[in-house]
């Protein structure tokens, strides 16, 4: 049986660790915290839909999200929110966002912080 999707060798991680280091790291977070999704009263970083920070030396920012569900009603718009609130930060050169499905989202993805305020704790 032939599949298209690629190989992964195991311990590879699922989610493409972000880049925790670079200056710009903590202003892109609370970027992405100030985005919502409009069905859901928690920003999108603490539910766990941003996987992948990417930051690289010159200031190129590549996100890696995704949503709730599939059919997410805000699906086309959510990563031009994200583009929108990261953009104007102080140094940053571009950013790109990249909406996946691969892995597809868990209620455990989520933040204490997020589990709290939505009554899972």
């Amino acid at each position: 049986m032939q599949t298209d999707a690629p190989e992964r060798l195991e311990g590879t991680p699922l989610i493409r660790p972000s880049t925790t280091d670079h200056p710009l790291y903590d202003s892109v977070v609370e970027a992405c915290r100030s985005v919502y999704d409009p069905e859901i009263p928690v920003n999108i970083y603490d539910l766990g839909l941003v996987y992948t920070v990417d930051i690289n030396p010159e200031n190129e920012i590549q996100i890696t999200m995704t949503l709730t569900a599939p059919g997410c009603p805000v699906a086309g718009e959510m990563p031009g929110w994200v583009a929108d609130a990261v953009e104007p930060l102080p140094g940053v050169k571009q950013v790109d966002v990249e909406l996946t499905w691969e892995p597809p989202w868990g209620m455990e993805m989520m933040s204490d912080e997020a589990r709290l305020e939505l009554g899972f704790i």
